[in-house]
């Protein structure tokens, strides 16, 4: 399917890995023109020459922190009218919220909740004024079935769920639309760090662990980052014009309900 995106620009967030360079690879490859943010400029800049040379398409690199008014405003500088934004941010770590202060939920709520409304804010109005706008927000699994350990990640992400639910049907009568990518467990390196935290603790191989794991999923096997990317590349088509404040969960299965 031609998704009817070559040309746009986009701007994507913590881009340098993971899902992020999963989705900044995939709209690379629909002809969509791409810019990259990441706070490392190493692995960022390693990622744009993959992304250039698998795709042969025009991609700019940012090293800076987004979560800072300065590193949006750089980010902004570079691609100052996306058709397409992806929102992603690392998750805050894990633990006990008796052991959080105020500066780690300001942390929390930085990065995954105040950022992405930030970059909406900034660039939503000129979507609508063009006419066309797709903004994709990765949010996690865990919006739908909370993760006692990930309370920071929960509370934040569930915030920006709520915003964005009521914005979606505001804008997507000029064709711009917003929604979530809820990702459950993707082979990245945040996965195999937690997996080799747990394997540490246990006093298993991390293989083992994995392997558990992997086997526990009602797919059998981890998600790959590409097709992840696939699905944000789909959601930012042309074609996706109808669909707006929703919630894409891809865990394989993981998620028990029918909601």
């Amino acid at each position: 399917m031609d998704l009817g995106i070559e040309g746009r620009k986009a701007l994507v967030c913590a881009a340098s890995k993971g899902l992020g360079r999963a989705c900044a690879m995939q709209l690379a490859m629909e002809g969509v023109e791409v810019t990259i943010v990441a706070r490392t400029q190493g692995p960022l800049e390693k990622t744009a020459e993959e992304v250039r040379a698998a795709t042969g398409g025009s991609v700019n690199a940012v090293a800076t922190d987004i979560t800072t008014p300065e590193g949006r405003q750089l980010a902004l500088a570079a691609c100052p009218q996306p058709d397409i934004l992806v929102n992603n941010a690392g998750g805050p770590p894990p633990g006990d919220f008796r052991d959080w202060d105020r500066e780690d939920w300001i942390k929390a709520l930085d990065a995954n909740m105040l950022t992405p409304i930030e970059l909406i804010k900034a660039t939503v109005d000129g979507m609508m004024e063009r006419r066309f706008g797709r903004i994709v927000n990765i949010t996690s699994g865990a919006v739908k079935a909370p993760i006692d350990i990930l309370g920071l990640s929960n509370g934040a992400r569930a915030g920006l769920t709520g915003f964005v639910a009521g914005l979606a049907r505001k804008t997507v009568v000029n064709n711009v639309t917003i929604n979530n990518l809820l990702p459950g467990p993707f082979d990245t390196d945040r996965l195999r760090q937690t997996i080799k935290a747990v394997a540490d603790k246990s006093g298993r191989s991390a293989e083992e662990v994995a392997k558990e794991r992997a086997a526990g999923n009602p797919a059998g096997r981890f998600g790959d980052p590409v097709e992840f990317g696939q699905a944000c590349a789909f959601l930012c088509g042309a074609q996706a014009g109808f669909i707006t404040g929703q919630n894409l969960l891809m865990d394989g299965g993981a998620f028990p309900g029918t909601l």
